[in-house]
């Protein structure tokens, strides 16, 4: 399609990029674990784009204060620029599971809003989450998903093992997913 855009990877946060504690409700709680910005920046190098996609029903349920969502988006988006890794948007969904909106995954609406506001090619893309949830979303979008086991990682691959849904590569982090994403992108 002309005028899209290349491999995107989207990017769960909470157990992905920074240890989950529970709901974060400030900036003091938020870090981000010790190799994630190595693994982006490497992949970064290899011509991809982010978009962090997090359901985050703390702000729905009055746990987590906007401003300090904002703050914790600030911090990661300020982050990203400081090594110049492409971070095309943040989508959040504040909304508490049974309120049956598309948009908390495993609904894809965070997904196809990215996709429609930086024209994204979904099938080209990658997804890197913690979750079933995550996995099932991406298998309903056609993306190549990869579960990595820090957060609830470990947990996930028996649940999805249980299913018998599998996401295309589990690693144990994000340097392991990034290593096979660039290594798919090199033989093809």
């Amino acid at each position: 399609m002309k005028g899209s855009r290349d491999a995107t990877i989207f990017l769960d946060r909470d157990g992905t990029l920074n240890p989950d504690p529970g709901y974060i409700s400030s900036l003091d709680q938020f870090r981000f674990y010790t190799d994630a910005m190595d693994a982006l920046d490497r992949l970064a190098r290899g011509g991809f784009s982010f978009v962090i996609v997090t359901n985050q029903s703390g702000i729905g349920r009055g746990i987590i204060p906007l401003t300090a969502m904002e703050s914790i988006n600030d911090f990661i988006s300020q982050s990203f620029d400081r090594r110049n890794i492409p971070l095309l948007g943040i989508y959040t969904c504040p909304h508490l599971p049974e309120e049956g909106c598309d948009c908390r995954k495993p609904g894809t609406g965070m997904f196809e809003q990215a996709s429609a506001d930086h024209h994204i090619v979904l099938g080209d893309s990658y997804l890197i989450g913690d979750s079933v949830r995550d996995i099932q979303a991406g298998k309903s979008l056609g993306v190549t998903t990869l579960l990595v086991r820090t957060g609830n990682g470990g947990e996930s691959e028996a649940s999805l093992s249980e299913t018998g849904m599998e996401a295309d590569f589990t690693g144990d982090s994000l340097v392991e997913c990034a290593e096979f994403i660039l290594a798919g992108k090199t033989h093809s």
